[in-house]
Order: C-alpha cells, then structure tokens, then sequence
C-alpha cells in the first residue's frame, strides 16, 4: 500500500561495478544519469516489499505494473488490497478492514515526510532523481568513490544530495533533509539489473525518519518484463469506507 505511494519471466542479469570515471564534468555527468534512463512503454514484475517500523516488521509480494507516465499498479494476492496511483491521484481500497482512500498526494507524502508527486514516485522506483538535475544549477564533487550532486545553492527549508554511481552513472542514493523539521528521507539503490538492455532497480531500501520515529521499506523486484499488453483494473467495491486523514 505504501507505494501506491512495482508473467512471463525475462532472464535479469544484476549489474556489477564496471570501470570508474571521476573525470566528468557536472554538466557531463548529468548528462551521462539522463542517459541511462529506463526506456519502456509498459512493466510488469513481482515486488517484494517488507515494512518496518518501530521494531516490527511485515513482508508481502505483489503483483506490479507500470504505464510509463501514466499509471502505476499494485495487486496483492487475491486482489486483497490493490492501488491505482496515475498524474491525478492516489487510491487503493483494502479488503481486509473494508477501507478505501480515493485524494492527493498529501497521503503518501505525509508517508515519507517529502511532497510528492507521480513523476517523483515514479522516479523512485525506476532509479532516477526525484528532482530533475537538468531543469537546475548543480555541482559535483567527488567522495568515497562516489559522484555527489547536490544544488549549487540548497533551498531555504530543505536539502538535497544525488549520490551517483562512477561506473554507470546511475543513482546510487538520494536523500532529502528538512533539518528544522527533524525529517530525513533517503533511498538507497542496492543493485541494478538489466532487462532487455534497459537499467532496472532490483533491490531499493527506503529510509524515512521523523524526529525519533523512523519507518523502513525495502523493495526487491523480480521477473521482470517490458513492453508487454497489460491491464490496470482498479475498481472500489461498494459499502467500503473511506479513510479520513
């Protein structure tokens, strides 16, 4: 649920650290991220998701699929809960307590502490920037084998850090801070696997923290496949209640 905040299986193959380049300029090494960008109509992959907060744990597999910049789906077995996220809206309906949530973005962002949007979902799940690096004013340097990226001037109210990879120059880590807030958001790209010559996450760990509270998710995908004829059904049954935020 909290991503609606991804079967014919393909062989994966999980990428390894090739040759580092540190020589890329900021404007190159944008360059190059923007490159290595997930190229596909449609997705389809078995999501692992295991949730933890405050000591205790929860793992559940999941049917995903995607339309590129345009829906992202999420079915749990027996369609026991299921969630629709599109450009418009979030919604997912739970079976199990006969709820239902049909709003905004608020949810989710309250979720994980930073506004949110399609694009910005969507990018957390295919390895790609939150914010786009080239619509602002960026600089790099360099630090334990790693690019960091971060904007040449940090907004008043909170931070950004892009931590790229030297070898393929995809997003190793992201982390937004609002310091005055006590809010930290980080997400960490584990490993990368290629399908069909594109550049997928495999294994991505999610890190909210709020003042002492701090939730974990950490996501696997497997069998994955593209370009393939899907469907998105979503449907609220009736007599189910809303949640009220």
């Amino acid at each position: 649920m909290l991503l609606a905040i991804v079967f014919s299986c393909k062989s994966a193959k999980t990428i390894g650290n090739g040759e580092a380049n540190f020589k890329l300029s900021t404007r190159q090494l944008i360059k190059e991220n923007a490159k290595q960008a997930a190229n596909f109509r449609t997705l389809q992959a078995r999501l692992k998701i295991t949730y933890t907060q405050k000591g205790k744990s929860q793992t559940h597999t999941v049917s995903f699929r995607a339309k590129k910049d345009e829906v992202l789906w999420i079915s749990a077995t027996f369609s026991v809960i299921r969630a629709l996220v599109t450009p418009e809206k979030v919604s997912f309906y739970n079976k199990l307590d006969k709820t239902y949530f049909d709003g905004d973005y608020k949810y989710l962002s309250d979720l994980l502490g930073t506004e949110l949007d399609f694009e910005k979902v969507q990018n957390l799940l295919l390895g790609e920037t939150i914010y786009n690096m080239t619509s602002g004013d960026y600089k790099a340097t360099v630090d334990e084998e790693s690019y960091i990226v971060q904007p040449k001037k940090q907004r008043e109210l909170f931070e950004i850090f892009f931590l790229l990879n030297p070898s393929n120059f995809k997003v190793k880590s992201q982390q937004i801070s609002q310091p005055k807030e006590y809010r930290h958001l980080q997400i960490d790209y584990l490993s990368y696997q290629d399908v069909e010559k594109q550049i997928i996450p495999e294994r991505i760990k999610v890190i909210a923290v709020e003042a002492s509270e701090e939730m974990l998710v950490e996501l696997e995908m497997k069998n994955v496949s593209l370009n393939e004829e899907l469907r998105f059904p979503f449907k609220i049954p009736s007599g189910f209640k809303a949640i009220e935020l």
